[in-house]
């Protein structure tokens, strides 16, 4: 028995439940007498739905294939060998959930070795090799096409990516130092560094192909049909694949530099998996694969065995399971139909609001304001909309009419909403006003309609306290930008009933919205963590802190942007209007300052100008700033942040405001753009032994985003 099917037979032992793929091997006779063809198909038999995925199994099938055709290759039964996948999908690399199982370094460092004992065979084999993207490929599935000598790819294909740096890995099978030996560092720092830390962007076809990945495109339709007609041409050198000679000069360490900051600018050293991928990059430069593979293999199990990966892991399966299944949503039956939606407010946030529910449900939307004025200038945002929509090719000429027609503005509500099955406010964030407008609605939509309220710190049982039908009133707290944050908060108030959550669950699924149940109190999840988190960050620089030690504190947790730049982000008015609000909640724990208070007074956006292109504290607000002498290191600032953000949470838990701390990692991954490779907020938390400092224990179990004991 080799060494390489012993390695693979004691890691499919670690993971029994492996979904395994299929390596089917079955010969056909290219045209033109280009010779018999070994044609090897990736499928794991099961539909689309199901990613084909490569595990320890999987991969000692695709070896035992490998023995088979590397015979016919030696023998000179056939003339080429090529890799395929089922029906929309190549392969989609490892399979994270035999990943998660591992519990040691040398376990993790026999994943990384096998996959390279496998995939190299490709590049060795006596006869040319061809790699037919015809589907999804990412990650493992990208690399071994890598190992081929060539490569088409379907225009058709949605998804194509190295996604291992997104999670907390590098592409450890090849991929590293492979990618940039094809097509150029700079190139493969765009694939391995740049899409994955942007929030894991896929290429299309088309991408894939004027990279110089794939040296052939083809429609999808017959894309198997022409690779092989193409491949025939190649075997016999009627066609000659020529790439571009790869620069291996400055332009090779221009190109890791480049990296590096992208990685800098993302996570700001807080997280290796970037830092190591770039490594392996600027080393590949020499051609060396033996030592390339030998030191993705080391960084690969390294980045397994740490924490990174564990909690990159645990926020997929929160965005990709838990998401799905919303802990604690009513049964699906009970949800109502919605055929027409009403929209309280014409302003932007409502318009927003108004061009969703249109382009996800297709039914009528008609919005309302205080003024025709108001009502024609919010139709017209969402027509706007649409005919860019239009421009850009995502809608043709029938959808957009049909879409326009759809949404109305009038100012009577009574007309607008009288046979509306759900309708939402999105006013001026103050009780009275949303306590009138919902009396205004229920007095003329019908008895079944859901009322929902986009209130971001409210109380919808306080909304909803004096209206006779109080168990139809339900949150439903959005995040700007609308189109591009996943996260719903659904809101239970005191009363809601069952039926109305259910439909307001149902609604957000054909939102394509991430929803999560939600208790109601002060301010829901989002925004009474960053409210805390912020708030902390605003006292220790009202204490005497300098603003630029205080923001950079905080850059070893590798968030989007610092909190002062959130706080723009935001509006320092509706900062302060969401602090206010839980400082009477809760004034032992939530301050006002009155320094953010003399900055909205001022009418300041932000605490930073960018007349250099930097943020650089805004002159007339350091003016504003009245400080005490309380200085802190950055090591100080940065505890006492963590320390209150992770009271928060534990109070949170404990009072029911989410099922379990799952929920707000979810919430801050969808809603905060929170890192990923941080697993949201709680693992980092426990990690860092915050969790156990401050609560006295950690808030998840060893193993959910943490090295199984």
């Amino acid at each position: 028995m080799s060494s390489t099917t012993e390695l693979l037979k004691g890691a499919a032992e670690l993971f029994p439940g492996e979904v395994v793929t299929e390596a089917h091997v079955r010969h056909l006779d290219l045209p033109g007498g280009a010779g018999r063809f070994a044609l090897i198909t990736l499928d794991n038999g099961l539909d689309h739905t199901k990613p084909t995925t490569i595990g320890p199994q999987s991969l000692a099938n695709l070896n035992a294939a490998i023995d088979q055709v590397e015979k016919e290759a030696a023998e000179g039964t056939v003339t080429g060998v090529g890799v395929t996948g089922k029906p929309f999908i190549f392969a989609v690399g490892a399979d994270l959930k035999g990943v998660e199982l591992l519990k040691n370094h040398a376990d993790a460092l026999a994943i990384g070795k096998g996959g390279h004992d496998v995939f190299r065979r490709l590049s060795s084999l006596a006869v040319p090799t061809f790699a037919y993207y015809n589907g999804a490929a990412m990650g493992g599935g990208v690399e071994i096409g890598l190992h081929c000598s060539y490569r088409t790819v379907s225009q058709a294909i949605p998804a194509f990516s190295l996604p291992e740096v997104f999670l907390g890995l590098v592409p450890g099978w090849g991929g590293c130092a492979l990618l940039p030996n094809l097509i150029g560092a700079d190139r493969a720092v765009s694939v391995i560094i740049e899409n994955a830390l942007n929030q894991n962007r896929q290429l299309k076809g088309k991408q894939v192909y004027e990279l110089g990945i794939a040296d052939a495109i083809f429609e999808g339709a017959d894309f198997l049909e022409q690779s092989l007609l193409w491949t025939a041409s190649v075997l016999k050198g009627e066609i000659a694949v020529e790439r571009p000679e790869v620069d291996r000069g400055e332009a090779w360490d221009q190109a890791v530099a480049r990296g590096r900051a992208i990685a800098d600018s993302k996570v700001h050293g807080a997280a290796p998996a970037a830092y190591r991928a770039l490594e392996i990059i600027g080393a590949a430069r020499s051609g060396d694969l033996g030592a390339g593979f030998d030191a993705e293999d080391q960084a690969l199990a390294d980045l397994i065995m740490g924490g990174e990966l564990r909690s990159g892991i645990y926020s997929f399966n929160l965005v990709q399971k838990r998401a799905k299944r919303p802990a604690g949503a009513p049964d699906k039956s009970l949800a109502r139909p919605v055929t027409k939606v009403g929209v309280v407010g014409a302003g932007l946030m409502a318009s927003q609001l108004a061009l969703l529910f249109l382009r996800r449900l297709e039914v009528p939307v008609v919005l309302t304001d205080i003024d025709q004025e108001r009502i024609d200038k919010g139709v017209g945002y969402v027509h706007a909309e649409i005919d860019k929509l239009l421009g850009k090719g995502r809608v043709n000429q029938d959808k957009a009419n049909r879409l326009k027609a759809l949404v109305t503005g009038v100012l009577d509500k009574a007309e607008g909403f009288f046979d509306a099955d759900f309708v939402i406010e999105a006013v001026f964030e103050e009780i009275g006003v949303k306590q009138q407008v919902f009396a205004e609605v229920e007095a003329v939509a019908p008895a079944h309609a859901i009322l929902a309220t986009n209130t971001s710190s409210l109380s919808v049982t306080e909304m909803a306290s004096k209206l006779k039908n109080p168990e139809r009133v339900v949150g439903f707290h959005f995040f700007n930008p609308v189109a591009v944050l996943p996260l719903l908060e659904i809101v239970r108030g005191e009363q809601t009933d069952e039926a109305s959550l259910a439909t307001a669950f149902g609604v957000a699924r054909k939102l394509k919205k991430t929803a999560v149940l939600v208790k109601d109190a002060p301010a829901f999840v989002v925004n009474r963590i960053l409210t805390r988190f912020m708030g902390e960050i605003q006292d220790i620089i009202d204490e005497g802190t300098p603003v630029e030690t205080a923001e950079k504190a905080i850059e070893p947790l590798g968030l989007p942007m610092s909190p002062l730049v959130l706080l723009e982000l935001v509006g320092p008015a509706i900062g302060l209007h969401v602090s206010e609000t839980l400082n009477r909640a809760f004034p032992e724990r939530f301050t006002v300052s009155e320094n953010l208070a003399a900055v909205v007074k001022a009418g300041k956006r932000g605490f930073y100008v960018y007349d250099s292109g930097k943020p650089e504290l805004d002159p007339e607000v350091a003016a504003l700033l009245q400080q005490g002498d309380t200085v802190l290191t950055e090591d100080q600032v940065r505890d006492r942040v963590l320390d209150a953000v992770a009271q928060e949470i534990g109070l949170m838990l404990d009072e029911g405001v989410v099922a379990e701390a799952q929920d707000i990692d979810l919430c801050l991954i969808t809603g905060a753009g929170w890192p990923f490779h941080l697993g949201g907020i709680t693992p980092y938390l426990d990690r860092e032994g915050v969790s156990e400092r401050v609560n006295g224990k950690k808030f998840l179990e060893q193993g959910v985003a943490s090295v199984p004991a």
